[in-house]
């Protein structure tokens, strides 16, 4: 059973303030992120795993679907705000794959080395190697929340052959910024988050929750 909601949880036009907030994501690296992300707002950010929430079902063919589903998920198994991304790497040669299925390439139980080397071998011998991070973030005050706020954040980039670097995650180590020339992996923290997808979106979502409570 959900938890009854405080006043401070209950979303627009209910209170001026976002006190605390549910990561939707079973990721122990993504939720370190968004800790590192949202610190500075002094919001008490908690996992969805502290509160046995059942992970939310995916069938939706746009990351914007996706994320809203988490996080109305989220939202209904805490009685609490809720915070959802979805992401992926889109890449052109690939009419935009592997998208939404960027964590499932090569199955539901690979890992991350399994997806990259689907992708790699997918691309041999292809010239075109541009594709690009998407994030879109969802944040609901409820489950049932009328107007969640949603923000988008893309980065552009190369697709190499060969690893490098031993941050990251995901595609990171095969996903070269061609501007720095640095992969997602080899780029230090605090520099990944502001150029990266999340970050971008990120600072979107940050100037939407300082209109909606300022």
């Amino acid at each position: 059973m959900a938890a009854k909601r405080s006043d401070n949880d209950r979303g627009p036009g209910r209170s001026n303030m976002l006190t605390k907030l549910v990561i939707a994501t079973g990721n122990a690296k993504k939720l370190k992120e968004f800790e590192r992300l949202l610190a500075p707002l002094g919001i008490d950010v908690l996992a969805q795993s502290a509160f046995n929430v059942p992970e939310a079902p995916e069938p939706h063919c746009t990351f914007l679907e996706n994320a809203l589903a988490k996080a109305r998920n989220a939202a209904k198994h805490t009685g609490l705000p809720a915070l959802a991304d979805d992401s992926g790497i889109c890449v052109d040669a690939l009419n935009g794959d592997p998208g939404v299925n960027s964590a499932y390439y090569a199955g539901p139980h690979k890992s991350d080395d399994d997806n990259n080397a689907k992708l790699i071998a997918n691309l041999r011998g292809v010239a075109n190697r541009r594709a690009h991070y998407t994030a879109v973030l969802a944040l609901v005050t409820r489950e049932d929340d009328p107007e969640p706020i949603i923000a988008e954040g893309r980065w552009y980039c190369e697709v190499i052959d060969t690893p490098r670097g031993e941050g990251g995650f995901g595609y990171d180590p095969y996903f070269l910024d061609s501007e720095l020339g640095l992969t997602g992996a080899e780029m230090p923290i605090d520099q990944k988050g502001v150029r990266s997808h999340r970050g971008r979106a990120f600072a979107k979502l940050l100037e939407a929750l300082k209109e909606r409570y300022p």
